[in-house]
């Protein structure tokens, strides 16, 4: 989104320009140009899909929404992170619960399907106590299929590819 918008005011700076010189039909081209861009690279964050906490860069996290530079920079001071719990917990030093559910959509630490305590699988964002429940009750799980199988019983399939990006094994 900042990237989007950083790419919006470059372009009407630019039209502005174009325009004091006389080159409002080049500007136009650069303004549609600099627009596409902006969309291509929200495009690639959509698809990057969640960033794992203990990996991510700080210029990654950055560019998610609700993480300024200075939270990225104490979320990568704290990798590798054990689990999604000791991540809430640092982006609860400097956010409330809310703003830190926010990230937690984008920004997580998978949880071990067969491992996770409650506290963990209570912050998968979108679970409810019934999907917690349905979670711990087919442990273990021997593959994701398995998961995929078992949860898609509840949930449509978008949803429980949605829980993948959360979850590991």
């Amino acid at each position: 989104m900042r990237k989007s918008v950083l790419a919006a005011a470059l372009s009407g700076t630019m039209l502005t320009l174009a325009a004091c010189s006389g080159g409002a039909e080049e500007a136009t081209e650069t303004t549609e140009a600099a627009a596409d861009a902006g969309a291509e690279t929200e495009e690639a964050t959509a698809e990057a899909g969640v960033l794992d906490a203990s990996t991510a860069t700080a210029e990654q996290l950055a560019a998610v929404e609700g993480v300024s530079e200075e939270l990225a920079a104490a979320i990568v001071a704290g990798q590798p992170y054990a689990s999604v719990t000791d991540l809430n917990a640092k982006l609860l030093e400097t956010l409330g619960a809310e703003d830190a559910a926010a990230v937690l959509v984008n920004v997580f630490v998978p949880v071990n399907l067969n491992t996770a305590t409650k506290d963990e699988l209570k912050l998968i964002p979108g679970m409810t106590e019934k999907m917690e429940h349905e979670f711990e009750e087919y442990r273990p799980y021997e593959d994701m299929s398995e998961f995929d199988r078992e949860i898609g019983k509840y949930v449509d399939e978008a949803e429980v590819a949605r829980f993948k990006n959360y979850v590991t094994l």
